[in-house]
């Protein structure tokens, strides 16, 4: 009886971190274009979030243009494009290069269906329609002198978010 009230905790136990694995990830923020929210060293908790829930304001963290999700093999390594916050913390890919993804973390200024921020969006100035469209999202750096960001790109589609920050860690 204490064997298998002893197994059951076990396997209970390894689902909880399963689960927990799936839904929240910490990373450690790299570059300035967030400053002064958050600066380089620090560690970030995140929960992994599908797109519809976001919201204008909550800081989010996506994986750079052209990168690969988290834990998925790259070509070899990548260097940022633009010197902005990136972040570390994601387990190496699965062909052993020893490089994860980039990731970007940005802060939420407009999500599908918003009015088009043209006058903060300069790459946004000359976009067709008047709101955001489907599938993507308007995302700024807190340091637009740091910050490669919507800015310059324009929208950023949403099957690149991996989650939103929810609090710094220590």
């Amino acid at each position: 009886m204490i064997g298998a009230l002893a197994a059951l905790a076990a396997v209970a136990g390894v689902l909880a971190v399963v689960w927990l694995r799936r839904r929240y990830l910490v990373v450690t923020v790299r570059g300035e274009s967030m400053l002064p929210t958050y600066r380089p060293g620090e560690r970030l908790v995140l929960r992994r979030t599908p797109p519809r829930s976001l919201r204008t304001g909550q800081v989010v963290v996506l994986t750079e243009a052209g990168a690969s999700r988290p834990g998925t093999p790259l070509s070899g390594p990548r260097a940022p494009a633009d010197g902005g916050t990136l972040l570390s913390g994601q387990r190496a890919p699965a062909d052993g290069t020893g490089t994860g993804p980039h990731l970007i973390i940005k802060r939420v200024a407009a999500v599908p269906g918003d009015p088009i921020p043209r006058d903060t969006v300069p790459a946004l100035r000359t976009a067709p329609g008047t709101h955001v469209p489907a599938g993507h999202l308007v995302v700024l750096g807190d340091n637009a002198d740091r910050s490669h960001d919507s800015r310059h790109s324009g929208y950023l589609t949403t099957d690149r978010l991996l989650g939103v920050v929810l609090r710094k860690v220590g």
